[in-house]
């Protein structure tokens, strides 16, 4: 099993219509990792505090229909965050959010994961809306001593992030040591403002990059770079294209943690996913059966 941790939110994306309109879809970095997962026929199960509202109601049956595990969720009467997403001509997001007070970040650290998990996967605003933050980085790093696969996403959301500063020394000092594999954008990699060599040193055995119509590179601690193009489609939007690769990854890497990885397979595989989700709006992953051939 994979566990996924972190946000369940409600993506208000702009309608085709009346100027101004806007649709609910679930979102959150987290919760598109596991739903893409989940189609993509991971044993995957979703670690986080979600509301009993209506909107927590929606997220968690999207879950349970892409067939994800709910057995780890937390539940609470407040509010569930939202996130207004802005798109530029490019269909890339930019995202404004409203999470005072919010279900999802009064998550707590629960039990020991089952036995049976592989793998961890953790990003976006978790790791910076307190006092869920702590709760997640205690997750990593227990979880991480006892010989998981992590993946951590930082997918930067600036408007979150009260204290850059802060933040930066946490990712590093903190967050990095417990991290198998980094996986991160351009965007993200230029806000944190550090480099491939260093995160290395800091703890993860791989960095992958994402660098939208470029595709993918991956550097590894052995030395070793690989690279995978991008798909050319037409882009609808790429919400929720990140989050794919997040799940892309996983659910090769996770196969068999031990192995040696082809990670040129790994990346087209990853790219691939990633290229089907830009052709639907908002964060609608692709099937394992659209993946085959």
């Amino acid at each position: 099993m994979i566990v996924v941790g972190g946000e369940a939110l409600i993506d208000l994306v702009p309608a085709v219509g009346p100027p101004g309109a806007l649709l609910p879809r679930p979102g959150g970095g987290p919760y598109n990792t596991a739903r893409a997962l989940g189609r993509l026929g991971a044993e995957t199960a979703f670690c986080s505090r979600v509301s009993t509202d209506g909107f927590g109601e929606s997220l968690l049956a999207g879950l349970r229909a892409a067939g994800v595990d709910v057995s780890l969720v937390q539940r609470g009467p407040e509010p569930t965050t939202l996130a207004v997403p802005s798109l530029a001509p490019d269909g890339s997001a930019s995202y404004g959010f409203y999470v005072e007070g919010t279900a999802d970040r009064l998550f707590t650290l629960p039990p020991a994961l089952p036995q049976g998990v592989r793998a961890l996967a953790l990003g976006t605003c978790s790791l910076v809306l307190e006092p869920g933050a702590s709760a997640y980085e205690a997750l990593l790093r227990r979880e991480s001593r006892r010989g998981l696969l992590t993946l951590l996403d930082p997918n930067i959301r600036p408007a979150l992030i009260a204290d850059p500063a802060g933040y930066r020394a946490r990712f590093t000092d903190r967050l990095l040591p417990h991290t198998g594999v980094l996986k991160l954008s351009e965007e993200d990699a230029a806000w944190l403002g550090g480099r491939v060599g260093d995160w290395l040193a800091a703890g993860p055995s791989a960095v992958v990059l994402t660098r939208g119509a470029a595709g993918l590179t991956v550097w590894t601690r052995e030395g070793a770079e690989h690279s995978a193009a991008a798909r050319p489609v037409a882009v609808a939007d790429t919400i929720g294209a990140g989050d794919t690769v997040n799940a892309a990854l996983l659910h090769r890497l996770a196969a068999d943690p031990g192995a040696p990885v082809d990670w040129q397979d790994v990346l087209a595989y990853a790219a691939h996913a990633a290229a089907l989700t830009c052709t639907r709006p908002g964060a609608e992953p692709p099937y394992a059966a659209e993946l085959s051939g």
